[in-house]
């Protein structure tokens, strides 16, 4: 058997080809457009959907892909009728005006019933759903299903609405996970007669034909990205673990960290696994920061590039994107002008110094699990490992886990088993100072944020 997973991240969008022994036959990746239309930012679906529809029907042709599963990014959601969006699918990097964010922010839940802090933008998509609903109240009259964003693609390439809890569970203000039901707001809003029912992540949930060859496809339920990168590990029975998770958005998740112990102001929330368990977590905009402070450097970093960047002491201070366990602080570069890969040296060491920052503050100790693109060639989790020293580091045999964590609950969805490589231990890094360097990034930051004046800056 074999399975496509179509992997809709925010920056980049990805398809591959996964067979029963966990190996990736095929990609393709393009990158969605974001359009105004208006007075929104918002989704060119119809253009994603022909480049997916296209990259499945030749998967089909070349490979006999008999399963289709998708995997998407947070914050987003649909509105659709019985065969078509009601309104395009709103941009979450957008914030509503002020007097309309003033009347929509007061109806939001509390903390203690959500565990979805009040963060910017649309990084809860229930507030985003609340600005559309005043601003374009036809949309919601008109819809039949509040689809998350897997669920939408799910429906559009022949399944049928439903619900799923991983996703309905990412930080929206949607989800009671105590109650494991839908929130207060979804009640007060009248939304829970368009919430569809719910369906596993993975679930078949119907079928279409792809390809020249017209051949039978069943339809996979999709998941929330980094969830499936959490099941991709979990599902080999490795012991405790805290899961990075690496792309546009790192997101770490702690299962064992105690949930009262989550900083609503510093990004730090509840996550729902696939099974309705809630995972504490913490995120930030990691491969968004790395990419600006980089100069959307694109190529290897050399150890020697890491080593002379700690030497000079050059650093890059916190924040470069909303939200984050430091949010609001102004970004910046301190010390000398570094090189084009001195600069990209920098942007890794601060992404591994904002993770070591997370992992401290969602109170891991367990085994650490890097996953994603921003550990191309291990030295993120080699970092990672150096920093901490009395904790055991991992890293997957892929750069795709939420891919394959897809991959895996659609093949066990219909009693298959997806025989994944097991992560592999991480050898520290050697890099002389890396201690000191992290200790004064800390004081740095913190005197940065009692001074901030609330711009985010780079120079």
């Amino acid at each position: 058997m074999k399975v496509a997973v179509v992997d809709f991240g925010k920056t980049n969008s990805k398809l591959f080809v996964f067979d029963e022994d966990g190996r990736i036959l095929a990609e393709r990746r393009t990158k969605p457009v974001w359009t105004l239309k208006g007075g929104f930012s918002v989704l060119d679906a119809a253009a994603l959907h022909d480049w997916a529809l296209a990259a499945v029907g030749d998967a089909v042709d070349s490979h006999g892909v008999e399963g289709l599963m998708v995997s998407g990014h947070g914050c987003t959601f649909a509105l659709v009728d019985d065969t078509a969006l009601t309104h395009p699918i709103l941009d979450y990097e957008q914030e509503p005006p002020a007097e309309i964010a003033a009347r929509i922010d007061r109806r939001i839940p509390d903390f203690a019933e959500t565990f979805s802090p009040r963060l910017p933008l649309g990084f809860n998509y229930g507030r985003h759903m609340l600005w559309l609903k005043e601003v374009v109240p036809g949309a919601f009259s008109a819809a039949k299903s509040i689809l998350g964003y897997p669920q939408y693609w799910s429906w559009r390439f022949g399944g049928r609405a439903v619900s799923e809890v991983s996703y309905l569970g990412c930080h929206s203000h949607l989800w009671a996970p105590r109650k494991r039901d839908f929130s207060s707001l979804v009640d007060a809003e009248g939304w829970r007669g368009r919430m569809p029912g719910f369906a596993r992540a993975g679930a078949v949930i119907g079928e279409q034909h792809f390809g020249k060859s017209g051949k039978p496809v069943a339809i996979h339920n999709g998941v929330h990205d980094s969830n499936a990168a959490l099941h991709a590990y979990r599902r080999q029975q490795l012991g405790s673990l805290t899961v990075v998770s690496t792309g546009t958005w790192v997101v770490v998740l702690n299962p064992d960290c105690p949930l009262d112990v989550l900083d609503r102001d510093r990004d730090m929330l509840v996550n729902v696994d696939v099974d309705g368990g809630p995972v504490p977590t913490i995120r930030f905009m990691g491969g968004r920061e790395f990419a600006t402070i980089s100069a959307g450097w694109l190529g290897a970093i050399a150890p020697a590039s890491i080593q002379s960047v700690v030497d000079a002491g050059i650093m890059a201070l916190p924040s470069f994107a909303p939200g984050g366990p430091m949010p609001g602080h102004r970004g910046e570069l301190v010390g000398r002008a570094p090189g084009p890969e001195e600069r990209a040296a920098v942007a890794l060491l601060y992404v591994a110094l904002m993770v070591d920052l997370s992992l401290d503050l969602i109170h891991s100790q367990n085994t650490v699990i890097v996953d994603g693109g921003l550990n191309t060639g291990g030295l993120l989790a080699g970092l990672l490992a150096a920093l901490r020293p009395g904790q055991a580091f991992m890293q997957g045999a892929t750069l795709e886990g939420s891919a394959t964590g897809a991959a895996a609950l659609a093949f066990e969805s219909v009693g298959r088993s997806l025989a994944a490589e097991r992560p592999e231990p991480v050898h520290a890094a050697h890099f002389a100072g890396l201690a000191g360097y992290r200790d004064r990034w800390r004081d740095l930051a913190t005197a940065s944020a009692e001074n901030d004046t609330g711009r985010t800056t780079v120079r």
